[in-house]
């Protein structure tokens, strides 16, 4: 198990949920912390929990400038990043693909493909000079199957896949690692803002069942980040134990 203290880890969507359980179990094992966000009041917060450095970004990913400005910039005791996160990532919207919101379309893939593809241009250059680092990819299930009104949320989530896939074999020879860990139902915003809001639609997403947690899914990037350094992992799908495929998902009746 490699050691993390000391370490310089990168967590995109660092403001709840997925990319706020990374940042504290990374935390936890001592490592230093840049975390991006566009609500940097929560990062302040989440931030005033730890006892280990932080650097605090407020990012859109979205935003191609800002985010090679915002790498660039870094303070030279920053510039060393072992590990990149790339968590940022949301459904927006579910609907037949005739009938979808062009908005929500073009929010998943500048979040969720654009928005990683500029924060791992921006960072991986530099694991490759120094020949050492770990990408580790937040895709979901979305990214094997496809269900019925998911259309593009999937196809970003493919995407993602694939990218992982190509990025590793581009760092073939080096000692750059890549990993993807795809959840399955994961209880955090990711409804809420699926659902624009809809607080109660939502909620039922989860009925009947005990889904994943942050923490679970925290828990298998720092399992993929402290393997021994000729261990790669490639993939990681989790699922809770009352799901199958995306679709076929077992709810106890009250």
């Amino acid at each position: 198990m490699i050691s993390l203290k000391d370490k310089t880890v990168f967590v995109s969507g660092a403001s709840s949920g997925i990319g706020k359980a990374c940042a504290e179990v990374f935390a936890n094992h001592g490592s230093r912390l840049i975390l991006c966000a566009r609500r940097i009041d929560r990062l302040e917060k989440i931030a005033g929990e730890f006892s280990v450095e932080t650097h605090l970004l407020s990012l859109d990913v979205r935003d191609r400038k800002s985010v090679f400005s915002a790498v660039k910039s870094l303070p030279d005791t920053w510039k060393k990043i072992d590990i990149l996160v790339n968590n940022a990532g949301l459904a927006s919207g579910l609907s037949k693909l005739q009938d979808g919101d062009v908005d929500d379309w073009e929010q998943m893939i500048d979040t969720n493909i654009k928005g990683l593809l500029y924060l791992s241009r921006a960072i991986i250059p530099g694991m490759v000079e120094r020949n050492t680092g770990d990408i580790i990819n937040i895709g979901s299930i979305a990214g094997h199957e496809v269900y019925p009104n998911g259309n593009v949320y999937c196809a970003t989530k493919h995407a993602v896949d694939a990218i992982t896939k190509g990025l590793r074999m581009d760092l073939l020879g080096t000692s750059v690692r890549v990993c993807t860990v795809d959840p399955g139902l994961v209880e955090t915003e990711f409804s809420v803002v699926r659902f624009h809001g809809d607080q109660e639609r939502a909620d039922k997403v989860y009925d009947g069942l005990e889904p994943l947690t942050g923490e679970d899914i925290a828990d298998a990037v720092l399992y993929a980040a402290t393997r021994p350094v000729h261990v790669q992992i490639a993939e990681i799908i989790i699922l809770p134990t009352a799901q199958r495929a995306s679709t076929l998902v077992h709810r106890d009746q009250k």
